[in-house]
């Protein structure tokens, strides 16, 4: 079989489409063929060894993957050759590839209204989102969420959770046509992160007292006017910095304002909790089955191309997901113009 690999920290561009030899499914394990993997931010830091998570070279990104099942491992129960699901590798990862083996609990069914596709850009993305807003913040129906980045695949993802869980929604992005599609997905209101005091655009919305929960996988200047949207008793989510700069906060403005701010990282809750994370997921797939939830990936790319992707996903080229195809389903994918 074939996928991609990293030999050592390096630029994106220096990964190859090389032959690999994957072992038979153990005992308790799953061998799947991978249709679709998903593409995330964290992969472009991993690759250049600049993420908080070192990898052990040689090494295959990829830490979410959609396919069919071609090998059941001795001991698995409730799982046979030919089931459509979806997996989540752990930190080792894996998923940029023609087939991954994986313990058959990291490993849940997808229903039949799901396209293999959209169901590889559900666990890293809406897995955070779901976390963060549920384990973390203790979100509950009627608050006031503010997401930024809201067209991004984060983003996007917590725009539907939170309106999922009965939030209210405003969506902070960048463009006119980013805010349209986070308003489709859910948000009750858009704003422009891109002007200047645009927190007033925020207030005139909530009133004097702020959003009750900010979501932020952007950092940068965004955060330094977000943090003074958050009212009193709030929780801000730090989920990222895909603009670039780590912001600093002067500590007496949560002291005075009385709010939290709550770190999201979800791939170490994820892997320590993996009872709970399972149960996300499986809440996830039902909102997805029933339509509550409608993941977009707007772009895909050939597993062998996943230079391509990255590169879209450094440059915060993408709107919603960017999915790396396989096999058959690779010249359908490529030929359609996004998948909702």
């Amino acid at each position: 079989m074939k996928a991609i690999v990293c030999r050592a920290n390096a630029p994106v561009e220096m990964l190859r489409w090389e032959d690999v030899i994957l072992p038979a499914a153990k005992a308790g394990e799953v061998r799947l063929t991978v249709h679709a993997a998903g593409v995330n931010f964290a992969d472009t830091l991993k690759v250049q060894g600049k993420h908080q998570v070192k990898v052990t070279h040689p090494w295959t990104p990829g830490a979410e993957v959609a396919g069919v099942v071609s090998e059941v491992g001795e001991g698995v129960v409730g799982m046979r050759v030919g089931d459509r699901v979806v997996g989540v590798p752990d930190d080792r990862a894996g998923g940029y590839a023609e087939e991954i083996v994986l313990q058959a609990d990291r490993v849940l069914p997808v229903g039949a209204h799901i396209d293999l596709t959209v169901a590889a850009a559900i666990p890293a993305a809406y897995g955070t989102a779901l976390y963060a807003l549920k384990q973390r913040a203790n979100l509950a129906a009627g608050e006031w969420v503010l997401v930024l980045g809201a067209a991004g695949g984060v983003g996007l993802a917590a725009v539907q959770v939170a309106a999922a869980m009965g939030a209210r929604v405003i969506a902070g992005a960048s463009t006119p046509e980013k805010r349209q599609l986070a308003s489709e997905r859910g948000a009750m209101h858009v704003v422009d992160y891109t002007k200047a005091d645009w927190r007033t655009d925020v207030l005139e919305i909530t009133g004097p007292g702020g959003v009750d929960v900010v979501f932020d996988p952007v950092g940068g200047d965004v955060f330094d006017e977000a943090v003074r949207t958050v009212g009193w008793d709030g929780r801000f989510l730090v989920v990222g910095f895909a603009a670039g700069r780590i912001p600093e906060l002067k500590m007496n403005h949560p002291l005075v304002k009385g709010y939290q701010v709550i770190g999201v990282r979800y791939d170490v809750w994820r892997d320590r909790c993996w009872r709970d994370a399972r149960a996300n997921l499986g809440q996830i797939l039902a909102w997805c089955e029933a339509g509550r939830v409608r993941p977009v990936v707007s772009r895909t790319e050939r597993l062998a191309d996943a230079v391509q992707a990255l590169r879209a996903i450094a440059a915060r080229e993408v709107v919603g997901k960017v999915v790396l195809v396989a096999g058959s389903r690779a010249e359908q994918d490529l030929n359609s113009k996004g998948r909702t």
